[in-house]
């Protein structure tokens, strides 16, 4: 039944957002391209500065790469494009609601997040060897999406995104923001992963029309869409937490009960 509820959820809110997505194009402050101009973000300055930082942290996260979740089985309707373990995620914001234990083990890139101006989600998206990401769009024109190089393949060139009809690649420690609504897909065709810092932003609308973005932004992380990614992503940090418990245990040598005799 829930999972009939998100889909309606889904479905409904596509039919609503569709004219509202229209408006939003022609009053964006920052144009309605496929990709957009870095220098209309202030913010995307001091991200680049810190990017040695954010990787060092999120080292500590691949560590135990294999127990992060697929993409999928955080938001649900992502199996539409990806059906296997080869796209990774880690999160630290979701539209609206703080992942516990992105923010605990990477305080400092969480707390450069907290400082963006209409951040709503904040995660690492870990592409691992020879993934395709399928064709898609996005489900709202409303925020921005950014992206910022943190481990990428030498082979740049076969590691790439289309947005639209534009192709680019990533550089290490340098950024990318584009309209995740435009017709958008991804390739790894190398023997390496590729790790970036996964932000959406509020997109820059005039006032009122910013309020009443900012408005539909909090309903949609209110909907039963995101509410089933937020309980996934809870269910999954147990896990993990269980996991790492029973490691440790695991790896600590047992207590004698009783101390050896003395020798004589």
């Amino acid at each position: 039944m829930w999972d009939r509820i998100v889909a309606l959820t889904i479905s409904v809110g596509e039919r609503i957002l569709a004219p509202i997505e229209r408006f939003v194009g022609r009053r964006s402050l920052v144009g309605d391209s496929a990709f957009l101009e870095l220098e209309d973000f202030p913010w995307v300055a001091e991200l680049e500065r810190n990017w040695g930082m954010i990787r060092e942290e999120l080292a500590r996260v691949l560590e135990d790469r294999d127990a992060l979740p697929n993409f999928q089985e955080i938001s649900k309707d992502q199996i539409e494009i990806t059906d296997d373990d080869r796209w990774k995620t880690f999160f630290l914001y979701g539209f609206g609601f703080e992942a516990e234990l992105g923010v605990r083990m990477c305080p400092r890139t969480a707390a450069l997040m907290r400082q963006i101006p209409g951040m709503t989600t904040a995660m690492f998206s870990i592409l691992s060897p020879r993934k395709h990401i399928l064709d898609h769009r996005g489900p709202y024109k409303g925020v921005v999406r950014y992206h910022l190089g943190l481990i990428v393949p030498h082979d740049r060139e076969a590691c790439r995104i289309r947005v639209g009809e534009e192709v680019r690649h990533w550089v290490q420690g340098r950024s990318m923001i584009f309209d995740d609504t435009y017709n958008h897909e991804v390739w790894n065709d190398t023997d390496e992963t590729r790790v970036v810092l996964f932000l959406d932003v509020l997109r820059p609308l005039p006032f009122p029309d910013s309020l009443i973005n900012r408005a539909i932004v909090k309903a949609i992380g209110l909907s039963p869409f995101v509410l089933d990614a937020k309980r996934n992503q809870r269910a999954w940090e147990r896990r993990y937490l269980a996991r790492r418990a029973a490691a440790a245990a695991a790896a600590t040598p047992a207590r004698c009960e009783s101390a050896p005799a003395p020798p004589r």
